[in-house]
């Protein structure tokens, strides 16, 4: 996902594919004269040719020109590194698509290129969509961006590491369930004590600097913005997480030999799958990874700093469609798009999160009959309704972001200084934010 989910981004693993261009009739010059072409831009999903999101969007857009005669659907598949950019060239050079499915949308909300949610989806659409993520859609109340997939993040901790080095009693049942950060501490110390190449991995490299870093927040009791949505990035609660991070994990040595600003999250996971990290934050994509590899794991909701509970964190990718004089026929996709079996059909394939209610209770209702990964995504899916998402709505959130991927790895060195640092970063947010 971007942010990555589901980011992930977050969320899907970047591809070094070509385009993949998927046309309905339309493109081969075999529509009506009052035919409509519908161009949709998506983002692959798939981390190989095999698995990519070229078929689902296919099949999607096959099925729907079946019932709409006269709306041809075009959609053009990219890599998650490259599909943003390609919006962009495309919305620059004035051949904005009708439909994309990317990372981020308040740059054209702001710009006035965007019809609303309320302009396209029918009413029982618009009202699907999970709370949480409808208001993270919202530029000035005014929803633009319409969830597609979202992930929650979850502590995934390696059972026969944390078994072997005594915190996981042999006997036990029922898992491990840590509450606090001194339960966090105390583990970590007995794997580096164990031989642990690297107890608790915190990844605060570029590749998902700032989904790493708002998990902490989050569980330190702040955030990137306050109740009123605005920044709060220097926060006491703020400053108090990443002095933890810099003095109690890494400074007693508990996050590996990679410095955590080096350390990039698909390292981190990568490492969790060869069975040489006891304890990271994680989204749902580890689990075919870490499960592939043969490594047994448990996952808990993160520990927080004084062990009461504190919301989660959600990404979300964005669905938005440009003004393009293709209103009702783009309406009639969108509304199709987040029918429920769509939803389900994408999020199963790719263990990914539903945005709908109606998505979430087809899911609860699999979970429930042990159907295909839904039992483990039970969990995630369990804190979704009520998890923060980044303040995606604002337009200062990309410079931000990558203030935080190039600056926040420096907190938890040794010397760091959170109150500085951050200070630094919410003094450019809140300039940024004002900006108009």
């Amino acid at each position: 996902m971007k942010g990555r989910y589901l980011s992930l981004a977050a969320t899907g693993a970047a591809l070094c594919l070509t385009v993949v261009t998927l046309t309905g009739c339309g493109a081969l010059g075999l529509t009506g004269d009052n035919d409509v072409t519908l161009r949709v831009v998506a983002a692959d999903y798939g981390d190989n040719p095999q698995n990519s999101s070229a078929a689902y969007w296919k099949e999607l857009g096959d099925s729907f020109e079946k019932t709409h005669p006269g709306i041809n659907v075009e959609v053009s598949v990219y890599s998650w590194t490259e599909v943003d950019a390609k919006v962009a060239e495309m919305v620059k050079a004035h051949k904005a698509p009708d439909i994309a499915q990317i990372g981020a949308y308040a740059d054209y909300a702001e710009a006035g290129k965007l019809y609303s949610a309320e302009e396209l989806l029918s009413v029982q659409t618009e009202a699907d969509f999970l709370g949480p993520l409808a208001d993270a859609g919202k530029v000035r109340h005014t929803q633009y961006g319409m969830p597609f997939v979202a992930s929650t993040r979850l502590l995934f901790y390696n059972e026969k590491l944390l078994t072997d080095a005594g915190v996981i009693p042999k006997d036990t049942k029922g898992g491990w369930q840590p509450k606090s950060w001194a339960d966090l501490e105390a583990a970590a110390k007995k794997l580096k004590a164990a031989g642990v190449p690297t107890p608790l991995a915190l990844p605060l490299g570029r590749e998902e600097a700032q989904a790493e870093s708002m998990m902490w927040m989050l569980s330190g009791g702040g955030g990137y913005t306050d109740n009123e949505d605005s920044y709060e990035i220097d926060s006491p609660e703020n400053v108090k997480t990443f002095e933890f991070l810099r003095d109690r994990m890494v400074g007693q040595g508990l996050t590996g030999p990679v410095e955590p600003g080096k350390l990039d999250r698909q390292a981190a996971f990568d490492a969790f799958a060869r069975g040489e990290v006891g304890m990271l934050n994680g989204h749902p994509t580890l689990l075919k990874q870490a499960g592939g590899k043969g490594v047994k794991f448990g996952m808990v909701p993160m520990p927080t700093a004084d062990g009461t509970d504190h919301p989660t964190m959600g990404v979300a990718d964005w669905v938005m469609a440009f003004k393009n004089g293709h209103k009702a026929q783009t309406g009639k996709f969108l509304d199709y798009l987040y029918e429920a079996k769509n939803v389900t059909a994408f999020t199963n394939k790719y263990d990914l999160l539903p945005v709908t209610t109606s998505g979430y209770r087809a899911m609860e209702a699999a979970a429930a009959g042990g159907g295909g990964a839904a039992p483990q995504l039970k969990t995630f899916l369990t804190a979704l309704p009520t998890a923060r998402l980044y303040p995606v709505g604002k337009k200062s959130w990309a410079g931000v972001s990558e203030d935080v991927k190039q600056n926040i790895g420096k907190v938890v060195q040794p010397g760091g200084q959170p109150e500085k640092v951050l200070g630094d970063i919410a003094d450019a947010a809140r300039k940024a934010d004002g900006a108009r």
